[in-house]
């Protein structure tokens, strides 16, 4: 038995079957930013309005590193996820809603890369 309208079944329109894994991918970055938050803001903080060597000295240590690297990757991932929702749901045209995920996705992705990097940097000495 089929839940699907004659007109749905004919269009091939259905379920993505993907919604189940986004939801699952938005709890579990929300999940780890609740660790990783606390552990990426306390050295930031200690660091911020201190010298350039302070700085580089805080993000030389590799936990601080790893941490930061990892708050922004899955930072960005989970703004990512949160934005597509809001796209999905109000952007109601076919073309500006694929344009729309696509450069959400490039956004957000661009952002990580910088952050990543910019850790990188600090932790190999800049």
């Amino acid at each position: 038995m089929s839940y699907k309208t004659d007109y749905k079944r004919v269009l091939g329109l259905g379920s993505a079957h993907s919604g189940t894994g986004h939801w699952i991918s938005q709890r579990l970055t929300a999940i780890a930013l609740l660790f990783l938050g606390p552990a990426f803001l306390i050295p930031f903080i200690r660091a911020l309005g201190s010298g350039r060597d302070t700085v580089l000295a805080t993000y030389a240590n590799p936990f601080n590193a790893l941490v930061a690297i990892g708050f922004f990757i899955i930072m960005f991932r989970h703004l990512r996820l949160g934005v597509q929702v809001v796209i999905e749901d109000y952007v109601h045209g076919e073309r500006t809603r694929q344009l729309s995920l696509i450069a959400n996705a490039l956004f957000w992705r661009g952002f990580a890369v910088v952050g990543v990097f910019a850790v990188a940097k600090l932790a190999l000495g800049a």
